[in-house]
């Protein structure tokens, strides 16, 4: 990897760090930033999963304030999270990396909805909240294991659907939400960054720039992120959600 290419993966990981802080999605700047400049998409998947673990660190600190009072339900939830990542990481090692390479197109044109569809499904959480179990029951636990099967094997907006699931089964606010939100992302990318780590091949220089990137990223996003108009947010990962897709299926 040359210096220009590394430090695109830098900014890319900047930029995701700060959109993982805000709403999640951040792997639909840094995977296919990756795969653009010739990763192998599993590979730049397995990366991106490992580099974005510091700024997800960081995005979780910056919260901090929010998540006063959340230890019993994010202990609860944690092992959820936990879990799914690691059945997700399995399940990426061991099925056929075409497989993966099909897989994945469908899996950011999902996230593209998703991100495009958060406004309308904050409306309707807010209209299903009825008597919610403080830390969701176990509906919540349950679907906290599925969105990290999903973020164990290819992570893109596993933010918005966790926003989602605590939105509807817990009565809080939405920073609060979004604080616990990050906590539960950062289990998710750690478990699966330990199991690659240990048994896959990893590109170590793009894990390097996603990870620089996505520190100073996650610390601005903390800081700053609510300041940003969430439509110009969703557009811009949309956009290059857009152009992952043609990547992978013309690249």
């Amino acid at each position: 990897m040359t210096g220009w290419e590394l430090a695109a993966v830098c900014a890319a990981g900047v930029v995701a760090g700060a959109i993982n802080a805000v709403v999640g999605s951040g792997s639909l700047i840094t995977f296919p930033t990756l795969v653009a400049l010739g990763v192998d998409p599993v590979t730049a998947n397995v990366s991106n999963s490992i580099g974005l673990v510091p700024g997800s660190f960081t995005a979780a600190y910056g919260y901090r304030a929010e998540l006063a009072g959340q230890r019993a339900r994010l202990l609860r939830l944690g092992m959820a999270s936990a879990l799914g990542s690691l059945i997700g990481g399995i399940l990426l090692l061991l099925l056929d990396p075409g497989v993966f390479e099909v897989v994945v197109v469908v899996l950011i044109a999902l996230a593209c909805v998703l991100v495009m569809a958060q406004p309308r499904l904050n409306v309707w959480v807010a209209a299903r909240r009825r008597d919610p179990h403080p830390h969701g029951g176990a509906e919540l636990w349950l679907g906290v294991l599925l969105a990290g099967v999903y973020g164990g094997y290819f992570g893109a907006a596993q933010g918005v659907l966790l926003i989602g699931l605590l939105g509807v089964f817990l009565d809080d606010g939405l920073h609060r939400v979004n604080a616990a939100k990050n906590v539960l992302a950062l289990l998710v990318n750690a478990v699966a960054a330990a199991l690659f780590i240990l048994v896959a091949d990893v590109d170590w220089q793009a894990v390097a720039g996603v990870a620089l990137g996505a520190v100073a990223g996650g610390f601005v996003g903390a800081r700053l992120g609510r300041r940003i108009p969430a439509r110009i947010l969703r557009a811009v990962i949309v956009f290059v959600g857009i152009a992952a897709i043609i990547v992978l299926v013309y690249g």
